[in-house]
């Protein structure tokens, strides 16, 4: 049987401990058109530095062509991530949209904020913040996310790597300072 776990805005990674209280300003920390440049790459993901911030990313490209990003808060007190489709997921450019993931059956419920044009065109998607241990653990550790957009049908989103992407994130955020 699934098991409903609500994430309170979104993904903390990268050994980021945060409370359990809201981001309500959040969608505005997360990534925008600056300069990302690149730190390595290790299992199908791309780690990067993101200079705006001085923070790292990371960026898998499925074979879908499906994107996923996972980083920090420019406050770095949370995580995010940020999953988009060349399909219609239904999450609009800053509209704040429920969005339900199953990560090995285990079903997250958050609100996805509506990407704002940096990623490139002809995609549709957005970010959710999060501090939920179980939740970073699932991301972490299992393979396919399935993503289900209210009102758009569901896709895949290959998780392969997360774990060694994370850590050489972790590592690029120590050397940030």
């Amino acid at each position: 049987m699934n098991t409903l776990k609500s994430i309170t805005c979104g993904l903390a990674i990268m050994g980021l401990t945060a409370s359990g209280a809201m981001a309500g300003e959040g969608a505005a920390q997360l990534p925008g058109s600056a300069g990302f440049t690149k730190y390595g790459e290790v299992e199908g993901w791309t780690v990067y530095v993101d200079t705006e911030r001085g923070s790292c990313l990371i960026e898998r490209v499925d074979e879908n062509e499906n994107i996923v990003q996972m980083g920090l808060t420019k406050d770095k007190a949370f995580g995010y991530l940020g999953v988009f489709s060349k399909g219609d997921t239904g999450v609009r450019k800053g509209s704040q949209d429920d969005i339900y993931l199953d990560i090995d059956g285990v079903l997250f419920k958050s609100q996805a904020t509506g990407m704002k044009g940096n990623i490139t065109e002809g995609y549709s998607g957005g970010y959710i913040l999060a501090n939920n241990p179980v939740f970073i653990d699932a991301i972490k550790t299992k393979y396919v996310m399935n993503v289900f957009p209210r009102q758009v049908a569901a896709f895949s989103v290959d998780l392969k790597g997360t774990y060694k992407a994370m850590d050489m994130a972790r590592k690029c955020n120590q050397e940030q300072g």
